[in-house]
């Protein structure tokens, strides 16, 4: 016999209550408890016995080569999945909607299955007709690729196995699978858990690579638990402005490589298109002697990278200044503009401050903070930046600057860009970097003041 319980679990976090209230306890999210029904076995037979599990050696046994990754030959995504798909690996990929992840996904399994790999893709969102319509524009209507509408996890499952299972799935999306066992609606906490498990153990014994689509909140996270990121292998999320014509598909989770790579590609009519030099898209529409732009030498994984950095101070004409920031962090841009003013007299307090990284591009490291102070002091003074000079480095709450890592890489990233000058802080070591690039050291953001052209 079971014993039904009824729960009400939050899908924002996942947590449990016994009963319904409008605010969740652990994350305090509103109106997200929903009620779910529980069964568990009663009677004297509920445990099971346990059995013993075999223990191996951390090392390998002598001649035994590790398994072979999946080479899709879409660089940019080999590129973040660090070296190509691993068999047996589960990778989560999430975006907002009509970002490109079913494009993306569709590209990348007609790839695998021209290089004779056997490939399915189950979608629960779209008919077979719909996904049949994509590939046909993409012009990937010819490849061996097989199609299946499902939405019983249990089905996809017990369809994964055998001599003739495939090599790569794609599940889009994991949010519309459902277990019959359990009572709830799919895409609550419990259904994507459990749907999330079941596919991922079925994959993992077949040896087959795990491709699972997932939608994102309104703030950018996925949707569901956050167990769903830990139960996989990888977490790729699809980042991108649709207003701009290229995507970004960022690493933030890895086994089997390094978190924190990148890959570019550009939409056009056929589908998305690899970027191999982001640098140069992103510096495609600059223009020099223009006040509040200068060009930042960033690094994004292991992959130097070139954006400009805009900013625009204005006069305000209310009581508290606007600060709108795009692409950057708003509490770093509050934080340069105080020292600005505290440490170099900078005026900017009862101005409005506008920064925009340009082509939609996200930074998060602080070696924008130089920069970004730049662009800062370069729309104040109405004076261009140095011409064809790229900046980059750390400041400090003192206005000291510091240094940052990996330097000789986005010099040699610039140079390669026709780039001729360089302003960043003083290195612990000196540059191997050839002496094509000329590069000024200051000390502080007085000495930056000063390089370019002091406050007068």
């Amino acid at each position: 016999m079971a014993r039904s319980s009824v729960s009400f679990v939050c899908q924002q976090c996942g947590a449990t209550s016994p009963k319904w209230s409008g605010r969740c306890d652990d994350c305090g999210a509103w109106n997200t408890l929903a009620e779910e029904r529980n069964e568990t076995p009663s009677g004297p037979g509920k445990r099971s016995q346990g059995r013993r599990i075999s223990l191996e050696a951390l090392d390998l046994p002598p001649n035994t080569k590790p398994l072979p990754r999946h080479l899709s030959h879409i660089s940019e995504f080999d590129r973040v999945s660090g070296g190509g798909l691993v068999p047996g690996s589960a990778t989560l990929i999430g975006g907002d909607p009509g970002i490109g992840k079913s494009t993306l996904l569709l590209q990348l399994v007609c790839k695998l299955a021209s290089g004779g790999l056997k490939a399915a893709y189950i979608s629960g969102e779209e008919s077979a007709d719909q996904v049949r319509m994509r590939a046909r524009r993409l012009g990937l209507s010819d490849t061996n690729v097989q199609l299946a509408t499902a939405t019983n996890a249990s089905d996809i499952a017990a369809s994964l196995g055998g001599v003739d299972g495939p090599d790569v799935i794609v599940i889009d999306s994991i949010q519309t699978m459902y277990l019959p066992t359990l009572d709830s609606a799919p895409g609550t906490v419990s259904q994507v858990r459990a749907t999330a498990q079941e596919l991922i153990r079925s994959a993992k014994q077949q040896g087959a690579a795990l491709l699972i689509v997932g939608h994102v909140t309104k703030d950018g996270a996925i949707a569901g638990p956050r167990v769903l990121e830990h139960m996989v292998d990888s977490v790729l999320y699809f980042e991108g402005d649709r207003s701009h014509h290229f995507r970004i598909l960022r690493s933030v989770k890895n086994r089997f490589g390094a978190t924190d790579e990148i890959g570019v590609f550009e939409m056009v009519e056929s589908g998305l298109a690899e970027v191999p030099n982001p640098s140069e898209l992103f510096l495609a529409d600059r223009r020099d002697e223009v006040t509040g732009a200068v060009v930042f030498a960033g690094i994004e994984g292991s992959r130097p990278l070139l954006v400009e950095i805009e900013a625009l101070v204005a006069p305000s004409s209310l009581a508290s200044p606007r600060r709108n920031v795009v692409g950057w962090d708003s509490s770093r841009l509050a934080m340069l503009t105080a020292v600005l003013e505290a440490r170099c007299g900078v005026p900017l307090s009862g101005r409005d401050i506008f920064l925009n990284v340009a082509g939609g591009m996200k930074i998060s490291e602080t070696a924008a903070d130089l920069a970004v102070a730049a662009a800062l002091i370069s729309s104040v003074t109405g004076r261009p930046a140095p011409k064809r000079t790229v900046f980059f480095g750390e400041v400090a709450l003192s206005a000291e600057l510091r240094q940052v890592a990996q330097a000789e890489s986005r010099l040699k990233e610039a140079a390669k860009l026709g780039f001729d000058n360089a302003i960043m802080p003083r290195p612990r070591k000196k540059l191997t970097t050839s002496s094509k690039i000329s590069v000024a050291q200051p000390s502080t953001l007085a000495d930056l003041i000063d390089i370019m052209g002091g406050m007068t």
